[in-house]
């Protein structure tokens, strides 16, 4: 069996029981990692954010294996990538080995490893997806912010949202969740520009030293967001 290990969004201790006794078994884990180079003649090197989670958790380096997953919105280039890894997994399942493919978050929530995983599943080999923490529920913990209450639904959405979608969403009562927040900066600013009294809580790198939470809207105007980012926004709630 290949099983799918959701390492939470950073803070190694927030990776459940099930998901550290299975990395703890593992012969090989894979991790993704994320390529750069300093020139263009450069070499090139590689940083795992997923591998040093893995460390963290007191796995041995020996037990790691990264995988290149080319960051691009042309996803393709990354299909290919999880195309060569299902080689180099069924190759080590065939050695009677314990594989592990480890993802940030939660490994079925805007995870680009379905790509592996429905591969595998297609062709008939038995997979196991071990849940973890999204980043959003880690997120409004470090706030202590209660993201939904009673009766208020929740809108998850990827950054392809227009600041229209974003604004009618909020305004129909919605708290709205904004992951991959920094492919839609020119709209969550429209956003702000025209409906300031709504609440922003704005955060990025959730679950490392970098972490960071903003609720300031006018200071939200003039930062730019990275990729590890993300956007809950709700309506003031009502004074009784």
């Amino acid at each position: 069996m290949i099983r799918f290990v959701s390492l939470g969004p950073g803070d190694p201790e927030l990776i459940t029981v099930k998901g550290l006794h299975a990395l703890q078994k593992a012969d090989v884990i894979f991790c993704p990692a994320t390529a750069h180079k300093s020139s263009e003649e450069g070499p090139v090197s590689f940083s795992s954010r997923a591998a040093e989670i893995v460390q963290a958790l007191g796995i041995e380096q020996k037990h790691i294996s990264l995988f290149h997953v080319p960051m691009s919105r042309d996803r393709e280039a990354a299909r290919r990538a999880y195309d060569q890894l299902a080689v180099e997994v069924c190759r080590a399942r065939r050695k009677r080995m314990e594989v592990v493919v480890v993802a940030e978050g939660d490994a079925g929530f805007y995870s680009s490893i379905h790509y592996l995983f429905d591969k595998l599943q297609a062709n008939q080999i038995e997979v196991e997806l071990i849940a973890g923490v999204p980043a959003f529920i880690a997120a409004g913990a470090t706030a202590g912010l209660h993201i939904v209450k009673q009766t208020e639904r929740l809108l998850v959405i990827p950054g392809t949202a227009t600041a229209y979608e974003l604004i009618s969403q909020v305004k129909e009562g919605q708290v709205v969740v904004i992951m991959k927040l920094s492919a839609c900066q020119a709209a969550v600013r429209t956003c702000i520009a025209t409906h300031p009294e709504f609440l922003y809580y704005y955060f990025e790198q959730v679950g490392t030293k970098e972490e960071l939470c903003v609720t300031d809207p006018a200071q939200l105007m003039s930062m730019s967001f990275p990729y590890f980012s993300l956007l809950i926004i709700r309506k003031p709630e009502e004074k009784r």
